[in-house]
């Protein structure tokens, strides 16, 4: 990775403006929040639905990435699957859709995924990462269920050098349609973050493409986002392309799975209670796909690890 004049902000409020121009079919909630900023509500008080939450999730990969709603051809029971790939997968998804922005004020907290993180880029992950974004507007991608009040606004406005008018607020609670969609269209990042902690060289991903079954909403906040957690864990599948030695991909793809995890073999939800809700005392290594594969392009050699487990998004999803 270098720095390029690509901008993913800019690319990204292009899916913006388009949404915001075409609120009333994709039934969101368009406002001016205090300090100027546009304000989108995709799941709270608007309906929203799947069609904005694959947009949601184009916007936190950068504008660099395609979301799509594919048939699975495997899953009888959940046959509709949420189909991830970009062209450029580490600055799109750790640059851009990892939700690493920690966001509190009083008793208002969300973590910010979305391009305006490497305008700020506030968080530690940014120091290994070369990519730097100019832009005079910004985007950020909210998982609650309100917006962030003025003291917010203008942290993030002053963090990310641009005038309060042109930030872009995005929120849906995990419970609602487009929040889940968009949680779920995670699971190409959740295999570049894996990778990341396994300290695989992140310029040695060249490409990737990832799915994961779409999971049904749930009004209790604890079992929709132990749906969307299942989706990834128990029935996501990341295909990444990378260079170097073969041996090397083929080590990437043994340590890539969630069945690598301790805490693999139970419904998210389950695990979560386990912890006493405790998120961080979770085995970090059980937030990656079900199934990896990985190629060595130089070689031509693939390699395959991991595999869905049908029967437990079946329990977690019924």
């Amino acid at each position: 990775m270098s720095e390029t004049k690509l901008s993913i902000n800019t690319l990204a409020g292009q899916i913006v403006d388009r949404m915001v121009a075409d609120a009333a079919r994709l039934r969101l909630a368009v406002s001016v929040g205090s300090r100027g900023e546009t304000v989108i509500d995709a799941g709270k008080d608007a309906r929203g639905g799947i069609e904005a939450g694959l947009q949601i999730a184009n916007i936190c990969l950068g504008g660099l990435g395609s979301v799509d709603i594919a048939p699975t051809g495997s899953n009888p029971n959940w046959p509709f699957q949420i189909s991830v790939r970009s062209t450029d997968p580490v600055i799109a998804c750790l640059c851009s859709q990892y939700a690493g922005w920690a966001l509190s004020h009083g008793d208002f907290f969300a973590l910010g995924s979305g391009p305006g993180r490497a305008l700020a880029r506030v968080e530690p992950l940014f120091k290994e990462m070369d990519y730097r974004d100019h832009a005079t507007r910004a985007t950020l991608v909210l998982e609650g269920d309100r917006p962030p009040p003025a003291e917010i606004v203008e942290k993030v406005a002053q963090d990310c050098g641009i005038d309060p008018k042109n930030l872009a607020f995005i929120f849906a609670p995990t419970q609602s349609l487009a929040g889940g969609v968009q949680v779920v269209a995670r699971v190409l990042e959740v295999a570049l973050h894996k990778a990341h902690e396994l300290k695989f060289p992140l310029e040695r991903i060249l490409d990737g493409l990832a799915s994961a079954p779409l999971s049904p909403p749930h009004p209790d906040f604890i079992q929709a986002m132990g749906r969307t957690n299942d989706a990834i864990i128990y029935g996501g599948q990341a295909h990444l392309f990378v260079s170097g030695p073969a041996d090397d991909a083929k080590a990437l793809a043994a340590s890539l799975p969630s069945t690598t995890s301790r805490d693999h073999g139970r419904p998210f939800a389950d695990v979560f209670s386990a912890y006493k809700g405790d998120f961080y005392a979770i085995d970090p290594m059980l937030f990656s796909p079900a199934r990896a594969i990985v190629t060595a392009v130089e070689t031509g050699e693939t390699f395959h690890a991991g595999g869905v487990d049908h029967a437990l998004l079946d329990a977690s999803f019924s």
